[in-house]
């Protein structure tokens, strides 16, 4: 059962709608997202690239500045070493655009998920200093690479970090940080690092790099704007907080978007259907990221990177179409991976476990992570997906807010042979035996409660469906783009009458009401969720009967509460107000 709260911040709302001439519905809005202080405010209002900070406050930024110009100006070869999901593609990207712009005899590599793991590692090094490569440049990685750092820098090549995860750490006593032996580390991480903002992606902290380097170079500001689409995506995909300098880089970032020249996004869009002018951040986070993640799940991250490198409409729309056949293959995939683990969790005594670890022998490793995050949603556990990876096992993990996985990881880690990661999400390698034994540690060790356990749904506003205007819809996109952080704001309305019900579209995976109120307001109301349950627990508190009237159109008694997001729906040159059910409670009369 959800649990429902209100959120009820106080703040002086009659000051905030006179300073920036909003309605009371915003001005709770974004107090209710912890903004109440003026200049915080204004930011949000008004996110502008000119108003992020200083990108040379970030520690050993300039000093990897100075280094990247001097193996520039002795024509040195330089190699960046990427990630494979979105985020290092992006990354790899951005460093590799504007290093051969700044005349860098410049190349990549991009691990391999399968054959390499995440990260840096030894064969890569290896095969840096066979090719004679003078300096490694990581990205959205490096920060736990310890020993390799330690090998390349043997070997006598020059090792730049750029990074964004948790700064590894060992407990002795007291907490003690663990950092590669690098010669200059940018990560805004670093206990000792001034830069004001933590929270950005591996490619927001490449593009700062870029940003101050481009400086030096006295190369333009209008080369920075396709780096700066790449950022947009990046931030999304690796579900950053849309708040502070994240909100100013998604939100610019998607107006750069909506008239991008990137031959490969234009593509990729086009083959996805997606409306350009029409772009959201909900398009980067659930087709444009998938797409350019799913390269490197199935195949290579470098098809992404190729994608967004092409320099002609051919090659772009070839890399645009097979990375959209390996989605649709990973999502495919993903549905089969899913039905097994829920049947495996329902079937045992799994379900009774508050952090759920579940060992798929034969699931492709790369879709770990989607399945455990679809867990996560369906139980509200932190999850744990494992396969088999050649002789051990490998997994990832998806937390909910009460966990913090990493930390959580550290206290089990005697059964791991490597791990990293975040609070919210972590990724590990095992072997085969320690699987139990890993499971029940991070059981006993936990400290979550059942009340963690219960799905908690926050309401913005009471607000009823009387107070539903286009006015309203169109003010509350002055809020977006919404993510995690800045979630999309939930309106609630209490005892609406079912006056008739209907399901629509092909699969039959769309609920369409007409509801009215306790004031005799009548709305539409969508539900895109699963049809099926919503069906069932309104036929387990009102019976079959009722059901089947408001399919009729008939005179019956169901009411319910319902936590919305107005909306107006265009059809056929006639536009309607609506609302769209987020979740939903059947009323006992």
């Amino acid at each position: 059962m959800e649990k429902w709260v209100l959120r009820n911040k106080k703040a002086d709302f009659e000051a905030i709608m006179k300073r920036y001439g909003i309605s009371e519905c915003l001005a709770r809005l974004i107090v209710n997202r912890g903004l109440t202080e003026e200049s915080d405010i204004d930011l949000y209002l008004n996110p502008d690239y000119n108003r992020m900070y200083n990108p040379d406050s970030m520690k050993d930024l300039v000093k990897a500045c100075a280094i990247l110009e001097d193996k520039i100006n002795h024509s040195l070869p330089i190699r960046i070493v990427g990630d494979y999901d979105v985020d290092g593609v992006a990354s790899t990207y951005i460093l590799y655009k504007a290093l051969v712009l700044c005349g860098a005899r410049v190349d990549y590599e991009i691990p391999d998920r399968i054959k390499d793991g995440y990260g840096i590692n030894e064969q890569i090094i290896d095969a840096a200093y066979e090719a004679g490569i003078d300096t490694i440049l990581t990205c959205d990685n490096g920060i736990a690479a310890l020993e390799q750092v330690k090998k390349a820098k043997k070997l006598g090549m020059t090792v730049i970090v750029t990074d964004h995860h948790d700064i590894p750490f060992v407990i002795e006593g007291e907490k003690r940080y663990l950092l590669p032996e690098a010669d200059a580390i940018v990560n805004p991480k670093q206990e000792d690092c001034p830069y004001p903002f933590k929270q950005l992606c591996g490619a927001a902290v490449a593009y700062k790099l870029i940003e101050t380097l481009f400086k030096r170079r006295r190369i333009g500001e209008e080369e920075l704007i396709p780096l700066r689409e790449a950022v947009a995506i990046a931030t999304v995909c690796d579900v950053m907080e849309l708040t502070g300098e994240n909100r100013i880089l998604v939100k610019k970032g998607l107006e750069l978007l909506r008239k991008t020249e990137n031959l490969g996004l234009r593509a990729l869009m086009e083959k996805n259907q997606i409306v350009m002018e029409n772009l959201a951040a909900y398009h980067l986070g659930f087709i444009i990221g998938p797409c350019l993640n799913a390269g490197g799940r199935l195949d290579t991250a470098k098809k992404g990177l190729r994608l967004l490198l092409a320099e002609n409409k051919e090659e772009a729309d070839r890399q645009a179409s097979e990375l959209k056949s390996l989605n649709d293959l990973r999502k495919q995939m993903t549905e089969e991976g899913i039905i097994e683990a829920v049947s495996m969790i329902e079937g045992s005594s799994l379900k009774e476990d508050k952090v759920l670890v579940v060992y798929l022998q034969d699931c492709h490793e790369s879709l770990a992570g989607i399945i455990a995050g679809r867990l996560r949603e369906k139980y509200n556990k932190p999850a744990i997906v494992l396969t088999k990876a050649h002789d051990m096992v490998k997994g990832s993990g998806r937390s909910i807010e009460k966990y913090n996985m990493y930390e959580e990881l550290t206290r089990s880690s005697k059964y791991l042979t490597k791990f990293g990661g975040h609070p919210m999400a972590a990724g590990m390698s095992l072997a085969l035996e320690s699987v139990e034994s890993f499971r029940i540690s991070l059981n006993s060790n936990t400290t979550l409660t059942e009340e963690d356990l219960i799905p908690k749904v926050t309401i913005d506003v009471v607000l009823p469906l009387g107070y539903v205007s286009e006015a309203l819809v169109e003010e509350l996109n002055l809020l977006e783009p919404f993510g995690k952080g800045n979630e999309k704001p939930l309106f609630a309305d209490r005892s609406l009458k079912i006056l008739k019900m209907a399901v629509l579209g092909k699969n039959r995976n769309v609920l369409k009401f007409l509801v009215r109120n306790q004031y005799g307001k009548e709305m539409d109301a969508m539900y895109f969720g699963d049809v099926n349950t919503f069906l069932s627990s309104l036929e387990e508190t009102y019976g079959r009967g009722e059901v089947d009237k408001a399919f009729q159109n008939r005179t019956n008694s169901m009411q319910l509460s319902l936590a919305y997001y107005p909306s107006v729906n265009e059809y056929n040159g006639s536009r309607n107000l609506q609302i769209v059910i987020q979740h939903y409670k059947p009323e006992n009369l």
